[in-house]
């Protein structure tokens, strides 16, 4: 009986997890993280000797791949994650709630009681928005955001209530820079989807707990090795397989940050592709009180202000007058604040948004920059293939999945093609009489 092959893997964020679960059973896996913990840019972290998480995440229903690995590895989505029909509340600004119909009647009746926008804005968006859904969700050739919505006519007061906080949303790019056929691959995953694939999907844990700490368990479970504190520093090919800092594999899936890739691999190519990336910032600042919080929904935002979007972490998990406030990439005069008076500003947009707050000094502040937290979903931008050109490696990561933004799902998307694409390719000579 033929040995299953000695695969390692690194990084333990939801791509690497991903490949590993859909690895297990069928080699012997060993997982690098450089880190303590799994989750990789979604994950818990202790901050100040509190649990808190290093960004607010959100998931949708069309993020099929994440529910049913979540599932796999014993997590009860239903249980986890707050599951809200699609919901724009934006104090100030666009309000919509989209009621519980079949699609696309849902996101029509949303817009035709949405509040915020005049009956002009709301023609000029459905009528954009069917125009896509008639191209069937693709470009005859990519633009900017900004471009494709000055071609459609839509106005500025649109753009701001709706196109402009949507686009950092769900790009985390300015409109101006941000590529219109990610965007629209991202809304006909959506809105062009079933009703239930625009639910917005909160979770009600911190994001260990909502995938990566079930998934190491239960590797863990099936065998696999895993090695915590551990950074890769080489990586280079061998006969039939692949030196992993000194130590023999059949293969290596490396599914770490695009930067981190290029210096291990040190692939020209790689190299090469991986220089056409940048980056945007993601802030997400945490206040806690010592009251409850009461808002009307456990997501909403304040047009004009500092934060995109607050979240009621109290209604979520149940954290006593905990607050998340996220700032999708930042304009440089908030980049350029420092800390206390970033906090300030935040402080004061909860005010806003919170009455009942004022006056009430938070008992802690944090404020948790993620300074890449995504690359730049521009126009034109080249995916490298999950099968690199340094023999037996793999890759995998966000930033791999060609038609996704940086989102969980299509982290998660890759790890899944890179572990299928690793053992199509495997010979079986490769591992016999091991």
């Amino acid at each position: 009986m033929k040995a299953r092959p000695r695969i390692a893997i690194i990084g333990a964020g939801w791509a690497g997890l991903a490949a590993a679960v859909e690895l297990a059973g069928q080699a012997e896996l060993t997982l690098f993280e450089a880190g303590r913990e799994p989750g990789g840019r979604a994950r818990r972290l202790n901050s100040a000797g509190s649990l808190l998480d290093n960004g607010q995440h959100i998931l949708i229903g069309a993020y099929r791949d994440c529910l049913q690995l979540m599932r796999k590895v014993g997590v009860d989505d239903a249980k986890a994650m707050l599951r809200l029909p699609l919901l724009w509340q934006r104090q100030g600004g666009m309000r919509m709630q989209c009621p519980r119909w079949p699609a696309p009647l849902h996101v029509l009746a949303g817009l035709l009681t949405a509040s915020g926008i005049g009956w002009r804005d709301k023609w000029q968006l459905a009528r954009a928005l069917q125009g896509l859904r008639w191209q069937g969700w693709r470009l005859a050739q990519d633009i900017t955001v900004a471009e494709w919505l000055t071609a459609q006519r839509q106005s500025a007061h649109l753009v701001e209530q709706f196109w402009r906080p949507m686009v950092l949303s769900a790009l985390n790019t300015p409109l101006e820079l941000a590529s219109m056929q990610i965007l629209a691959t991202t809304l006909r995953d959506s809105l062009g989807g079933r009703r239930a694939d625009s639910d917005l999907l909160l979770p009600r844990s911190d994001l260990t707990a909502l995938f990566p700490g079930p998934a190491l368990d239960w590797l863990r479970e099936q065998g696999l090795q895993w090695r915590a504190g551990v950074r890769v520093a080489q990586i280079y090919p061998a006969e039939q397989g692949v030196v992993v800092d000194g130590e023999r594999f059949d293969a290596a899936i490396v599914a770490v940050a695009p930067y981190h890739a290029a210096e291990l691999l040190q692939e020209p190519q790689l190299q090469s592709q991986i220089k056409a990336f940048h980056y945007w910032p993601i802030y997400t600042a945490y206040l806690r009180y010592d009251a409850d919080i009461n808002m009307p929904v456990p997501m909403t935002g304040l047009q004009g202000g500092t934060l995109d979007w607050l979240f009621d972490r109290q209604a979520l998990s149940g954290e006593r007058g905990l607050l998340a406030a996220v700032i999708s990439a930042p304009p440089p005069a908030v980049r350029n604040l420092d800390r206390a008076s970033l906090l300030d500003r935040v402080q004061a947009d909860v005010e806003v948004l919170l009455p009942a707050l004022n006056g009430l000094v938070p008992l802690e502040r944090q404020l948790i920059v993620e300074k890449r937290a995504t690359f730049a979903s521009g126009v034109g931008l080249t995916r490298p293939h999950c099968r690199s050109r340094v023999q037996s490696v793999y890759l995998a990561g966000d930033w791999l999945c060609p038609e996704y933004p940086a989102t969980l799902e299509g982290a998660v998307r890759s790890g899944l093609t890179a572990a299928r694409q690793l053992m199509q390719d495997l010979p079986s000579s490769r591992v016999a009489g091991r």
